[in-house]
């Protein structure tokens, strides 16, 4: 990348950020506090019981053997908990210690006990991977959920777990904000109820001060997490449910607001929920990491809370987070018509503006990526661009220019969205720096047992305009004539027709789907190309008539 290129990168992302985020990554990295290594206090005595959270599945495989992001490792030494040669993220899944709290927990507390003091005697205060924040923040939960369910905590165990939270308190990722703060302020809190006394209460006071000011902040009028990820939405939605469940357990009362932002959250998780019950794959996404909807409607009713409204019950335009789900028959289509996440926060952001994913019959037909990694490699930065996506791509130029492993320099920004029974519009700006400053206009039109998607580009001179078709693996594509596609399931016993623009060039490529992070699966893709001036308009029609799926 040319040196100017890096540079005006550099000033279009930096320009967004908070002056918190500036002088909060200097002073992260300057200055480390020392561990503090005073007695742990006291642990408080539970009011109530501890109801089940969603657990996780088995990571632990053996003593020392491990699953993570589909991938299995040894760690048989001090050293292995820090290797260079294992990805960070799958590092720092190690160190969540998430197994104590999986499925048949119970069975594999010998192990756990092991783990747990080789953690403590290999991991020392304030060194490694282990005593980064996030990790803490996991760890330190996972931990007290542990002793919730009736697991006595040793003396080594309880130390550690002050220490943790006194450096924690101390290294607060306001640099990053987020997710990372909520998880922050969440372990403090589970940490200051765990524990009793002065200096517990001002962990807790600290926890709900800031869970206090991100609420509000991170989650949108429509009840959808503010970084527009239907993962992380999956996972703040868990944490909040877990703080309800920890300040029952221990007597506190509980915030008012927090019922109603659980409601607002879990109706928006099923409506981006495909009728498979898995989310849809906007922005950062992907299956295996956060519990499934129906999993956190259940953790809500042992609660006490009501679920969510049935989807007719409600409305299906989430236009504070920009997202839209459209039901026709047995389709469903699930489309993005909002910004790439907040402006000084764009880190999991995608540029996939006006891309959607279709389901028929309760299957995906037509899919987003997805997400397999993340680090700065060149694999991240094309499942993060928009040829990844089901929409549209201007001179071999990403809608909003994401860039590094978390980077967004100039993004899209969607406006003149319209909703109504039949048809969503919408209008983005991400190819206004390009010559002739075009817009992209996509409209989705429901009609019976299909649907009419109409891409028009206003401005003016000759571009290279591109449109994507992801196709679900289950699915295989075939010309029949010169303008349409024929979908056709791998059992055979389901089919739809794509009617494509004739004065395109179209091709079947190869292409991969990434349902879980470490698992990339073979598909196809259909990509129609045309170099012409600008305005332009072209249509493309998905029918299923007279088609039965069982």
């Amino acid at each position: 990348m040319k040196l100017r290129t890096r540079f005006a990168l550099y000033v279009h992302t930096l320009r967004y950020l908070k002056p918190v985020q500036v002088w909060g990554r200097a002073a992260f990295r300057l200055r480390s506090p020392r561990p503090d290594l005073r007695p742990a206090p006291s642990t408080r005595g539970l009011v109530a019981g501890w109801s089940a959270p969603v657990p996780r599945e088995q990571s632990q495989l053996a003593e020392g053997r491990f699953r993570f992001l589909s991938v299995e490792h040894e760690i048989a030494s001090a050293e292995d908990w820090n290797s260079e040669s294992l990805e960070k993220l799958w590092l720092y899944n190690l160190h969540y210690f998430a197994d104590l709290n999986a499925r048949s927990a119970e069975t594999r507390r010998s192990w756990h006990l092991k783990l747990l003091s080789r953690w403590i005697e290999e991991n020392p205060p304030g060194v490694g991977v282990g005593w980064e924040p996030y990790p803490i923040s996991m760890r330190v939960v996972n931990w007290v959920k542990w002793c919730l369910v009736g697991n006595e905590p040793s003396e080594a165990l309880r130390h550690s777990l002050a220490v943790q939270l006194r450096f924690l308190s101390r290294r607060l990722e306001v640099h990053l904000l987020g997710n990372h703060l909520f998880a922050n302020a969440k372990a403090l809190l589970f940490g200051g109820l765990f524990f009793e006394g002065s200096e517990a209460e001002r962990w807790y006071a600290l926890g709900k001060k800031i869970i206090g000011s991100q609420l509000g902040e991170q989650i949108l009028a429509d009840g959808g997490h503010f970084e527009r990820s239907p993962m992380y939405h999956a996972l703040l939605l868990e944490d909040l449910l877990d703080l309800f469940n920890l300040h029952s357990a221990y007597g506190r009362p509980v915030d008012p607001s927090w019922r109603e932002t659980i409601a607002k959250m879990s109706a928006w998780l099923s409506a981006m929920t495909h009728p498979d019950g898995e989310i849809a794959f906007f922005n950062d996404a992907a299956s295996g990491i956060a519990p499934k909807a129906h999993e956190l409607e259940d953790y809500a009713r042992r609660l006490g809370m009501q679920p969510p409204l049935p989807l007719s019950a409600r409305p299906d335009l989430l236009s504070d987070s920009g997202y839209a789900r459209i039901e026709n028959g047995d389709a469903v289509i699930l489309a993005d018509v909002g910004s790439v996440g907040p402006d000084y926060l764009p880190g999991h952001a995608h540029a996939g503006t006006l891309s959607f994913e279709l389901s028929l019959a309760g299957r995906r037909v037509l899919v987003n990526s997805g997400t397999s990694v993340y680090g700065n490699g060149l694999e991240r930065q094309r499942q993060r661009g928009t040829t990844a996506h089901n929409t549209v791509r201007v001179d071999e130029c990403d809608s909003s220019e994401v860039w590094s492993g978390f980077r967004v320099a100039r993004r899209a920004r969607t406006f003149d969205v319209r909703y109504d029974d039949a048809s969503l519009a919408g209008r983005h700006d991400g190819y206004r720096r390009l010559p002739g400053k075009p817009i992209h206009y996509r409209q989705w039109t429901t009609v019976r047992n299909g649907v009419e998607i109409v891409d028009e580009l206003a401005g003016g001179g000759f571009h290279l305009v591109e449109v994507f078709f992801h196709i679900h693996p289950d699915w295989r594509p075939h010309f029949k004539g010169e303008s349409v596609c024929e979908l056709a399931s791998v059992d055979g016993s389901c089919c739809l027709l794509m009617h494509i623009e004739p004065r395109m060039e179209w091709q079947i490529e190869p292409s991969t789907w990434h349902p879980q992070f470490g698992v990339s699966q073979p598909n196809f893709r259909l990509v129609g190309r045309q170099r012409v001036e600008f305005p332009l308009r072209f249509v493309t029609r998905l029918s299923w008539p007279c088609i039965s799926c069982s």
